[in-house]
């Protein structure tokens, strides 16, 4: 007697959101072996599709991929979206990446739950075929949920999927997903809203004006940009201004005190006040300045300023601005 056939087996593209789930479990129907993959950044995170794995049994790779990814942001081909969201170019670098790691673990194929309509800028047919040009593996990427909208596949076309038991979603009406859950038995599920800060207008303003301004980036750069208020002080200084405790707590998870300027109000409650990099000694006063009109000490009123830079530590007294003199700074 011969051996069995190998069973298939699918890497998935994972956001851990209902139609990476759905999509998952209709291939597990038909006996395919499935897998996830996820990829981070600091614009988005796998934290969803840790959850969807750990509540589905399903294994999940995880890649951080930032050099990858900002080589593909500074200058996406296919352009941006409203904001700096490049999801063209992003949804093909991932299934180059995930190609990559199904080669490497032997997968057949690759999937995701994409649904044709429901996104119109990057899930219309042209995206989607942009896609699978550019994704180093045309005809290896399998969409489940609208299958029998799009061209099949090579492994559909060898008769090794059932394109018979693949779906045929389209548009934006979530109805058949959620019903599609009740009959898996799938009761918690993330919102269908976007996780990716690029898509966020306010993010994608103070990422604009670091690619202007900063000629390389570290991870940290980024994780700065999501938190407190950011103000450009000159065409080499930016100020980050802690909103609250939380913000405070987030930056200062981030500083590097042998490369930043730490400033903080001395024995007046104020925010955390840094900037990444360094700073000459004027931009360091207009800072003071500004961490004074962001504290609770009264305008007009001089008032001790706590510098930290380079390990060493002074206070310096500025005459406390009013905030309004900012707020043409504030990105």
């Amino acid at each position: 007697m011969g051996e069995p056939a190998k069973k298939l087996s699918a890497l998935g593209l994972s956001s851990g959101g209902l139609d990476s789930i759905l999509s998952a479990l209709v291939l597990k129907e038909q006996g395919i072996e499935v897998s996830w993959i996820s990829f981070e950044t600091p614009f988005f995170s796998a934290d969803n599709a840790r959850k969807a794995s750990a509540d589905t049994g399903i294994p999940l790779i995880t890649r951080y991929i930032l050099d990858d990814y900002l080589e593909m942001l500074l200058n996406p081909p296919a352009g941006y979206g409203k904001n700096m969201n490049p999801c063209m170019d992003c949804h093909a670098l991932m299934f180059r990446l995930a190609h990559q790691v199904m080669q490497e673990i032997g997968a057949d194929f690759l999937f995701s739950g994409e649904v044709l309509g429901q996104r119109p800028k990057s899930q219309t047919q042209n995206a989607l075929n942009y896609v699978n040009k550019h994704s180093g593996a045309p005809g290896y990427i399998l969409r489940p949920l609208s299958a029998k909208k799009l061209t099949p596949t090579i492994l559909e076309n060898q008769g090794l999927i059932d394109r018979e038991q693949l779906l045929d979603l389209n548009g934006r009406s979530r109805k058949p997903q959620m019903a599609l859950a009740e009959k898996y038995g799938i009761k918690e599920y993330p919102a269908p809203a976007g996780g990716c800060l690029l898509t966020d207008k306010g993010f994608s303003d103070r990422l604009r004006d670091l690619f202007a301004y900063q000629k390389s980036y570290a991870a940290r750069d980024f994780e700065f940009l999501k938190y407190g208020r950011h103000f450009r002080l000159s065409e080499t200084v930016k100020a980050i201004v802690g909103r609250n405790r939380s913000d405070n707590e987030q930056i200062n998870a981030h500083i590097k005190e042998d490369e930043d300027i730490i400033i903080k109000m001395a024995g007046i409650p104020g925010p955390s006040v840094i900037l990444p990099h360094g700073a000459d000694e004027q931009a360091v006063r207009l800072a003071a300045q500004l961490c004074g009109a962001y504290s609770k000490a009264k305008e007009g009123e001089t008032a001790g300023v706590s510098i930290l830079a380079g390990g060493s530590k002074q206070v310096i007294q500025v005459e406390v601005p009013e905030k309004e003199i900012f707020y043409n700074s504030i990105l």
